[in-house]
């Protein structure tokens, strides 16, 4: 799956690969769980396996698939896009092999009129394999936190050598505590969405926010979340936040 996207930080989607596993609460209420569950339930090639039926829900069985027809679809994207790297699973992950990860850093590499976004819930990993890919100035890398008990992934991302290190508290499930926030560029905040969706207090939201303007980390307010997120909205603080942030000179790990 690949094509524009209606996600508010980027401008469309690449998947090189399929499915996931489930390694900590935000992975509960997955968006991209459901989705797949969906596109297997229809027939297609890149989703057989990778869910299964458990508690009246589909859940991640940990099978992966590599998308090698997928691989090569940025480069046929002329127009210059920011593009959200496995939206429906994780590159990071331990079941993806090493070499692929390469494979699609030479795709990168060799579409710099785009701008890519790599999210995970598996820093530790990215810091370790990217120290020895070649630095990508069209590559931003981010992970998620949902909570203070997940907050030393941010840790793990300050180390890690990156144009744009980004963090995403989404859903954010709990209060993310303290934080420091040096060597971060950018944060994106935003509630859970769909039917079991858990509510995200505002105070969490102001927790986030002010350590933001604190550390000078560009905001980015992505939505309220709920069962009906279109009725919930976007406002906070009576705006929209939609900052991004600047690429640095300035690329090693802080």
């Amino acid at each position: 799956m690949a094509g524009l996207s209606e996600i508010e930080w980027t401008d469309a989607t690449w998947n090189p690969v399929s499915g996931c596993k489930v390694i900590s609460p935000g992975c509960t209420n997955c968006y991209a769980m459901r989705m797949a569950a969906r596109l297997q339930a229809m027939g297609h090639r890149g989703y057989r396996g990778v869910t299964r039926r458990s508690g009246g829900r589909s859940v991640w069985t940990g099978q992966v698939h590599l998308n090698l027809p997928s691989l090569e679809v940025p480069l046929r994207w002329r127009k210059p896009r920011k593009i959200f790297v496995n939206s429906m699973s994780d590159l990071f992950q331990d079941a993806v092999p090493d070499e692929f990860i390469h494979d699609v850093w030479s795709v990168m590499a060799n579409a710099p009129w785009h701008t890519f976004q790599i999210l995970t819930k598996r820093p530790e990993k990215m810091r370790r394999l990217t120290a020895d890919l070649p630095f990508l100035p069209n590559v931003w890398l981010g992970t998620s936190v949902e909570s203070a008990e997940y907050a030393d992934r941010i840790k793990q991302l300050q180390a890690t050598t990156a144009a744009i290190r980004f963090v995403s508290f989404e859903p954010l499930l709990d209060s993310v505590g303290l934080i420091q926030l040096s060597g971060i560029h950018w944060a994106i905040v935003g509630g859970e969405s769909g039917p079991s969706a858990r509510p995200m207090k505002v105070r969490w939201v102001d927790e986030v926010e002010r350590q933001c303007r604190r550390d000078g980390v560009r905001f980015f307010f992505k939505q309220w979340g709920g069962t009906n997120k279109k009725a919930a909205g976007r406002v906070y603080r009576g705006r929209t936040w939609d900052e991004f942030p600047t690429v640095q000179l300035n690329h090693a790990a802080e």
